[in-house]
């Protein structure tokens, strides 16, 4: 993997500035583009503009706690975090772990020590991000797919065709308009939908 490759996008989020400052730049040394933020809301603006692989949250701050940051990344981001804190105690651990935080780091003076563990969630991170994109494309062609199937099958009983026959109408259509076979499915579909609202008796309303 090139050094380009590696290079992941990370959100420090503390409102401790000394910390915060030190832990930007050793990752920025490790080879990470890194943001800072100092609390809930400048994260949030920051992860509307860069969309970061990882965010490391302080989880005790003003305002919005960590906690709650991380539970609104999770919902309307499905950016992976981690906490980062002082406090080390089994309640906020078990909470930590609830939200589905991928590592727990208690501060230390020595930053590097974070590295390993950082470096073990952005690998968790990205194969959570792979298996996200395979399921996404799966489900997308899993409908189109149904698409298709179901403009086949009208074509085989509007038409008399058998299913081999009807297909290769339907795909033959399809590039001679050229569209994306799932396309013209779809389009067949709306218009079958259409029509079939106009007949008499249909539960359609007409403008008067």
């Amino acid at each position: 993997m090139s050094e380009l490759e590696n290079r992941r996008k990370l959100l420090v989020v503390d409102d401790d500035r000394d910390l915060a400052h030190l832990l930007c730049q050793s990752l920025r040394d490790h080879g990470h583009e890194v943001v800072a933020a100092e609390n809930a809301d400048e994260a949030l603006a920051a992860v509307v503009a860069t969309l970061p692989d990882l965010a490391i949250l302080d989880i005790r701050m003003q305002g919005k706690s960590g906690l709650q940051l991380a539970r609104l990344l999770r919902e309307q981001f499905q950016v992976p975090f981690v906490f980062l804190t002082a406090v080390e105690d089994d309640h906020t651990v078990r909470e930590a772990t609830a939200t589905g935080a991928l590592a727990y780091l208690v501060k230390r003076h020595d930053v590097s020590e974070y590295f390993p563990t950082i470096d073990a969630a952005l690998a968790r991170a990205a194969e959570f991000t792979r298996l996200r994109r395979s399921e996404s494309q799966l489900s997308s062609a899993l409908q189109h797919n149904r698409h298709i199937s179901l403009a086949t099958g009208v074509l085989m009983e509007r038409l008399r065709l058998d299913r081999e026959s009807a297909f290769t109408l339907l795909r033959d259509e399809a590039r001679a308009r050229r569209q994306r076979l799932h396309e013209f499915a779809e389009e067949l579909l709306r218009a079958i939908e259409t029509i079939n609202a106009l007949k008499p008796g249909s539960n359609s309303r007409h403008p008067r």
